[in-house]
């Protein structure tokens, strides 16, 4: 991919091999992985291919490309399950947002430090393991107790519509293809409460 996008930058813009091949091209593959033509290794190729396409056109350009806003994501403490978040991560990017990923088996303290530094419009957490989910919870007292009122999406095959909504600033991320869409509703000032009575319930 990368000298496919240094040949194309030969005679064509940045902006335009980003907007007109990279981003659609991965919108593509989060539909084929949405179906189920797609799998895990397909996602996470295409995630990279883009990546490193977008650097060679911002390294063109002389800057980065603009996102929209930041978004901070994670999997939860004791879990190394991450093929979730790697999936959310794509499609954020693809979505235009500034991905802060703090990878997989993250401290609650480093979550919530991370949203005090970056200021994300929205969290994500991902658990796999019924022994980890009981560290989201954990994050949203401390987010409010830091005064930091952000939707925390919370995904994963441990944790349940009913689980994530028992929380403050909890709502249930039933599939990774609603992440951007749920980062466009906090970007434009939808609070916890309100976004989780548009995706959940």
């Amino acid at each position: 991919t990368q000298r496919m996008v240094a040949d194309a930058l030969h005679d064509r813009a940045p902006l335009e091999i980003i907007y007109g091949s990279l981003l659609p091209g991965m919108q593509e593959v989060s539909r084929l992985w949405a179906s189920g033509e797609f799998f895990l290794p397909q996602v996470m190729l295409s995630s990279d291919a883009m990546i490193a396409g977008i650097a060679l056109c911002e390294q063109r350009m002389g800057h980065t490309l603009e996102r929209k806003a930041k978004v901070v994501t994670h999997t939860a403490e004791g879990d190394i399950h991450d093929i979730g978040q790697v999936i959310v991560n794509a499609l954020l990017r693809v979505g235009g947002f500034d991905v802060i990923n703090l990878g997989a088996d993250v401290a609650v303290d480093d979550v919530v430090d991370a949203c005090r530094v970056h200021r994300p419009v929205m969290v994500t957490g991902t658990a796999l393991m019924t022994t980890t989910m009981t560290a989201f919870p954990r994050i949203a007292a401390r987010l409010k107790a830091a005064g930091l009122n952000l939707p925390f999406v919370c995904g994963g095959g441990a944790v349940s519509e009913d689980f994530v909504t028992s929380f403050e600033f909890g709502i249930w991320g039933k599939e990774a293809s609603q992440a951007a869409a749920m980062a466009e509703d906090a970007l434009n000032g939808l609070d916890w409460r309100q976004m989780r009575a548009k995706w959940n319930g």
